[in-house]
């Protein structure tokens, strides 16, 4: 693998950097792999490149229809943080967080990682006690997290709102949460993967599975038919759709979740902050734009784009929280198709066809999961049994009630 470093930026800077090596292979998509996955975004290029640097499986072809990243991994809000409340759902996510912590070294990409603190502000004191039982949680699941005063968000946002609707009266922060750059995660496993030996082939869309029996051994796409005993799912907000041509129903729905960034600005806002009452989160971006997120949309939709009302309220709640950024424009606006499990918590794993393996269900926190999702699933797909972090995440767990309720933990979509 070509390394990135000081020595080669000045190597290739006196040939006008004319001579950089391509990022990606252009691979054309062979007979058969050992594994297909469908889906060439975070989660997808994290299982490949997993699959091909722990479990030594590199005959493997990931699956885009369109070009990497073009999904949600594209159009999200790049919050990384593990203030999870359930056990299972905090061992996964502090897993992802502490791979997140090595990922520009691991795959020799800067990946542009932030950890400014993600703050949760409370209104009330009923929705302060919360917090307080949510942080203990936390610190209970061996997961960063402490209480701050009204005092202490003032004195880390001179901006907050001191006049607010609905007065502040504290909050908790992990300090070890934050953002980094979501086109950074997509092309650094992509780099990594292909040049481990996978195959990531955009522009091909699978329409159909090949079946052997009861079992699913491969994909129809149009580029033609592609044979593997193995098959991933990893589509976020079109998994149904998919896993349906293979008899598989999923108990997920899919809608738009939008978001938006004002005009770059200076610094001015230096943690991430989130405010359920008054439901938005802001970050700063490294270019110096304001972005601004809600909830979901409450329509059912496969569309990427959003609608004047949810933008309304999300600029509503910014102002309230920040009264200084009604002077910002507002530069663009995009949204992301999320699938949405009855408990807000993924499915992972196997599935009652053989063969097939799903990533999905993620709803609003898909990008925070990356390479923790793909490092478990390649171990799934590796071994034929779920790593021990995703076990509790199966989709069994709907049927037999054991469920892992996390909405309020992925409260305000972020």
């Amino acid at each position: 693998m070509s390394k990135y470093s000081l020595a080669s930026l000045v190597r290739h800077s006196l040939t006008g950097h004319r001579h950089w090596p391509r990022v990606l292979r252009q691979a054309e998509p062979r007979r058969s792999y050992d594994v297909v996955i469908v889906g060439g975004g975070g989660h997808g290029l994290a299982t490949a490149y997993f699959l091909a640097k722990k479990h030594g499986i590199r005959n493997v072809a990931v699956l885009e229809r369109t070009a990497i990243g073009h999904g949600n991994s594209g159009r999200n809000t790049q919050v990384t943080r593990s203030d999870y409340f359930h056990l299972p759902s905090s061992r996964f996510y502090e897993h992802s967080l502490r791979l997140y912590e090595g990922l520009s070294q691991e795959l020799n990409f800067n990946v542009m990682l932030s950890q400014r603190g993600k703050i949760n502000v409370a209104h009330d004191p009923h929705e302060l006690e919360i917090l307080r039982r949510a942080t203990n949680a936390c610190r209970m699941n061996g997961v960063d997290g402490e209480m701050v005063s009204t005092e202490d968000l003032y004195r880390l946002m001179p901006l907050l709102n001191r006049h607010c609707r609905f007065p502040i009266v504290g909050g908790s922060v992990q300090w070890r949460g934050g953002i980094s750059r979501h086109d950074a995660v997509v092309w650094a496993f992509a780099r990594a993967a292909t040049q481990l030996g996978v195959d990531i082939i955009q522009g091909c869309e699978v329409t159909d599975f090949l079946r052997q029996g009861s079992a699913v051994a491969g994909v129809e796409t149009t580029l033609g038919p592609i044979f593997a005993p193995r098959v991933c799912l990893a589509v976020a907000g079109h998994s149904t759709q998919l896993a349906r041509l293979a008899g598989v129903e999923l108990p997920l729905t899919s809608m738009s979740l939008q978001a938006m960034v004002s005009e770059p600005v200076k610094p001015l806002l230096n943690h991430v902050v989130l405010s359920s009452k008054v439901h938005v989160y802001l970050s700063q971006s490294d270019r110096g734009e304001v972005v601004i997120g809600g909830g979901a949309d409450i329509y059912n939709s496969y569309a990427q784009r959003g609608g004047l009302p949810v933008m309304e309220a999300n600029l509503q709640a910014t102002v309230e929280l920040f009264p200084a950024f009604s002077r910002l424009k507002l530069m663009r606006q995009w949204a992301g198709t999320v699938d949405i499990s009855p408990d807000t918590s993924p499915i992972m794993g196997l599935t009652p066809v053989d063969g097939l393996y799903v990533n999905c269900g993620w709803g609003t926190g898909g990008y925070k999961a990356i390479p923790a999702g793909g490092d478990t699933m390649a171990h799934t797909l590796a071994t034929g049994r779920p790593h021990p972090l995703i076990d509790r995440f199966d989709l069994g767990r709907f049927a037999a009630g054991r469920l892992i309720d996390e909405g309020a933990a992925a409260g305000v979509a972020h």
